[in-house]
């Protein structure tokens, strides 16, 4: 196993279960990939995900491999409301978690009657598309007739009357102009898109399962920080056996008679192996052997565009937050579109303000004791920025603080002290390139957001995490790894869960 992310580990101990003795060499440190915790002064930080959708993929997990549950491992809180949106306007609502009719009554309340039945509209629409899509997408592997998924918009149309015909939209901001109809409901769907690092501009409407996923299963956070999460995953591995080396970088993937050998390390060893398992980026996969893995026709072998990153501050507060705060507040900028050109195209102009997601997770375990407060804010960047100039980095903590402001009070004024987190540190704790983080696969768009299946052209190779099928996210990752799994188990005629 060459990484020790989330979908590595995750693979591991199925496989391990299973009967196979399993080594995960990882060139870190520590396991986790992308779900890391940053410490000092008594404060404790989640620098990857900060919130969990989908835990049923990880209770499966757990089910699978051992008489412990999930529950029994870390405790699992559900966030209510799952999300505060603050627009340009200062129109602010607070959506309740896993509740359509909560949903469609605080949209009415707070943007006018009529947002929200367009709103609930749409999550029966989207409810469609995820019918349509979720086995093949995410259940299942990626079989090579995988055109299936990149054909026809699962994203139903919708009939207009007055026109006498329908509309299909073609991308999550078609979406938003013709069925939402209110800059804010479409700045609300833009973000929950972006926030996965997808422009709603070009990404297909399929992107609607998201929000979907995150409105019908819940949004969850895990208590002492999303890295809990990666601890119990990674202590279920030593339990079971898996072995660890880490500070163990894998320089080459070693053949034999034409399937993958085993791996190669820096310090020169050789170690033998039936499988090999890849948690890296494609970059990083394509160095490590020594033949292409992909043909002109593999799905995801050139996604349509650079994956985005994150810029995220890490903020020490004087004082115990207010009661009733929101665990993540959104707050919207003046001007998104400005911020996606910006995305797609950084340059060297000034940068707009952008989304910024700020969480405040109520946590004693994250600060040291109660008149203080840890807090999370993040937004969405282009990894082409230049986050090696000091300019760059001041910009964006001052926008980053400014939008914050209207979501924390007195900001400023409690501010102890901050880290900053650019793309380059997830560079050295992922070795994804430039820092870039890997969205979920999508049907539809001609398979340009689908990612590389989990088998290869090397024979005994396989590919797992957020940069294979089914995409990025840490629902997705556990998924990828029980794919892989029941790949290596089952062999070619594994059909994925029943």
């Amino acid at each position: 196993m060459i990484g020790a992310g989330m979908g590595a580990m995750a693979a591991a101990a199925r496989l391990a279960v299973a009967g196979h003795r399993v080594t995960v060499y990882e060139r870190t440190e520590t396991y986790g990939g992308g779900v890391r915790r940053f410490e000092r002064d008594g404060f404790r930080f989640d620098t990857g995900p900060g919130l969990l959708t989908l835990p049923a993929v990880y209770r499966d997990l757990f089910v699978k491999t051992g008489k412990e549950p999930l529950e029994d491992c870390v405790e699992l809180v559900q966030v209510d409301p799952s999300a505060r949106h603050v627009f340009a306007d200062g129109t602010a609502v607070s959506l309740p978690n896993a509740s359509r009719a909560g949903v469609v009554a605080a949209l009415d309340e707070a943007l006018g009657e009529g947002a929200g039945r367009r709103w609930g509209d749409f999550l029966v629409r989207a409810r469609e598309a995820w019918d349509r899509t979720r086995r093949p997408l995410l259940e299942e592997p990626l079989w090579p007739d995988w055109q299936v998924l990149a054909g026809k918009e699962p994203y139903p149309a919708v009939p207009h009357k007055r026109l006498l015909r329908t509309r299909t939209a073609r991308t999550v901001a078609d979406i938003g102009r013709w069925e939402l109809r209110d800059e804010r409901l479409a700045d609300l769907l833009d973000s929950q898109v972006l926030a996965y690092g997808l422009d709603p501009r070009s990404v297909p409407a399929s992107a609607a399962v998201l929000p979907y996923m995150e409105h019908a299963f819940g949004t969850w956070y895990v208590r002492g920080g999303v890295r809990e999460l990666a601890r119990a995953v990674y202590e279920r591995c030593v339990r079971r056996r898996v072995e660890f080396l880490f500070g163990a970088e894998v320089t080459r993937i070693v053949e034999k008679d034409g399937r993958a050998a085993g791996v190669e390390l820096a310090d020169g060893t050789v170690a033998d192996a039936d499988h090999v398992v890849a948690d890296v980026d494609p970059a990083r996969l394509r160095a490590l052997t020594e033949r292409p893995l992909d043909t002109g026709g593999d799905v995801g072998a050139e996604p349509l565009a650079a994956p985005f990153a994150r810029f995220a501050l890490l903020l020490a507060l004087r004082g115990a937050p207010e009661p009733g705060i929101a665990h993540r507040t959104v707050v919207h900028p003046a001007a998104p579109e400005s911020e996606l050109d910006f995305l797609v195209s950084p340059g060297g102009d000034v940068p707009p303000p952008p989304t910024v997601t700020v969480l405040r997770p109520d946590d004693p375990a994250l600060r040291p004791d109660d008149g203080h407060e840890s807090v999370v804010l993040s937004a969405v960047v282009s990894p082409e920025a230049l986050w090696e100039e000091e300019a760059t980095v001041r910009r964006y903590t001052e926008l980053l603080l400014d939008a914050a402001g209207r979501a924390v009070p007195g900001l400023r004024e409690r501010l102890l002290w901050h880290e900053v987190r650019v793309p380059g540190h997830v560079e050295d704790e992922t070795g994804a390139r430039s820092g870039a983080v890997p969205a979920p696969a999508l049907a539809a768009g001609e398979g340009r957001f689908l990612r590389p299946g989990n088998t290869t052209r090397l024979p005994g190779l396989y590919r797992v995490g957020g940069w294979s099928h089914p995409g990025g996210g840490l629902p997705h990752a556990g998924m990828s790894g029980a794919l892989v799994a029941g790949l290596i188990v089952e062999g070619p005629g594994f059909r994925g869960s029943q």
